[in-house]
């Protein structure tokens, strides 16, 4: 039965491609979706004694590369419009292989004055004090800041397209530019922002990163990470990060994501529907010390978000806090029985999280509504959107029972 090769993915439109990206019919069995293959090895040629026992292109031993993996890159690269990819075993990971083969002792790094936490202690400590390797980090809404931090050592710009957890949007054309104009590369965590909502490779970012565990397996129930890019630079990673560093997904979490991506878009076309739903009702409650959300005029970057994700969309992901402190947040959180209290986002269901004010890396950069009440950071699943006001509005009610909405 024919299916579109890795050379004709690029023609598919982006529905069709998610159903067909990745997929091959089964040899063995006629099955027309990929199977899943536990094998730890695969079998050698004749004559083994020339072969490179690093080669990440074709199956030898899985901490290399296996048959799901590389179903999933190839899938992954052309939702990207990259060349090639590079699958891990988690997000995280898959950041570290890009800073791992790329950086060295003496190099400088700019990194976004908000980011995720792991990127944070990595470039705040662990790098710098054990590797040598020096970084900034900058308000990536401020170019003139980005600029003025450049130095001659520079090789990276890293950025979150949209930040975790403040939201706030960095332009990404103008750091590409930026980076270009240095010498260094720019790397971009798109994990808030998947395609095709947005592919930063098209701005000029060198190399994209996402947790799959988040969006684009999108149920929960798996964990993986990937970086796409131009097939030098994944070359690279792969033979440095990947084969020699051993952080490599399992082919069922490879299977399952390949599965849940194949409704990528239609769930982020309700996801963000709902999300500008639920941030315009935020926006109105008198109980709640502050929202912020891409999507919403009052935010700083709002013109920016319209601008940059063409009007698609301004993602799923928001933060506020009930005005209290701390154990309002709490018990705000406990009422909530449609909204799922957990860690994580872009899952089937919506996650809201409590984060106090400080104590986590890089936390005394928030803004100052952060800092005063913390935040709750609320990932919009596929629920309707009417249920979601509705928990909230409940929620509310039960902490605040002496105040009318």
């Amino acid at each position: 039965m024919s299916r579109p090769d890795k050379h004709q993915l690029s023609s598919l439109g982006f529905n069709s491609l998610s159903v067909h990206g990745g997929n091959e019919v089964d040899q063995t069995s006629g099955a027309i979706r990929t199977p899943i293959v536990m094998a730890n090895s695969y079998t050698l040629p004749y004559d083994p004694s020339m072969k490179d026992w690093s080669d990440t292109t074709n199956p030898s031993y899985t901490r290399n590369s296996g048959h799901n993996q590389i179903c999933l890159q190839r899938k992954l690269a052309a939702m990207e419009g990259g060349e090639d990819a590079a699958v891990f075993s988690t997000g995280v990971a898959a950041l570290y292989g890009i800073f791992f083969t790329f950086l060295k002792s003496g190099d400088h790094v700019i990194v976004g004055d908000v980011t995720y936490e792991a990127v944070w202690r990595l470039f705040a400590e662990l790098l710098p004090e054990r590797y040598g390797i020096d970084a900034t980090f900058v308000d990536m809404g401020d170019m003139d800041a980005v600029r003025a931090a450049v130095r001659p050592t520079t090789k990276l710009i890293h950025t979150e397209s949209i930040a975790n957890p403040t939201t706030k949007v960095a332009d990404i054309a103008s750091l590409a530019g930026i980076a270009k104009a240095a010498g260094a590369m720019l790397s971009v965590d798109s994990t808030f922002t998947p395609p095709p909502f947005f592919r930063p490779l098209e701005l000029g970012a060198n190399l994209v990163v996402h947790s799959l565990t988040k969006y684009i397996n999108g149920h929960g129930d798996a964990m993986g990470g990937v970086v796409i890019g131009a097939k030098e630079l994944i070359h690279h990673i792969k033979a440095d990060a990947l084969v020699d560093l051993g952080a490599t997904i399992s082919p069922f979490n490879a299977w399952l994501i390949t599965r849940g991506s194949v409704t990528l878009p239609l769930r982020l076309k309700q996801q963000f529907s709902t999300a500008e739903t639920v941030a315009r009702y935020l926006e109105t409650e008198k109980r709640l010390a502050f929202v912020t959300y891409p999507g919403l005029a009052s935010h700083d970057q709002h013109e920016l978000a319209k601008s940059q994700f063409g009007g698609r969309g301004y993602g799923a992901m928001m933060a506020f806090a009930v005005d209290g402190d701390p154990d309002t947040q709490n018990r705000f959180v406990s009422h909530l029985k449609v909204i799922t209290s957990a860690v994580s986002l872009g899952h089937d269901e919506t996650l809201i999280v409590h984060v106090g004010g400080g104590g986590r890396g890089g936390s005394e950069r928030y803004p100052e509504n952060f800092r005063k009440y913390g935040h709750l950071r609320l990932s919009i699943g596929l629920e309707d959107p009417e249920d979601i006001i509705s928990d909230i509005k409940n929620a509310l009610a039960l902490t605040f029972p002496e105040q009318a909405a």
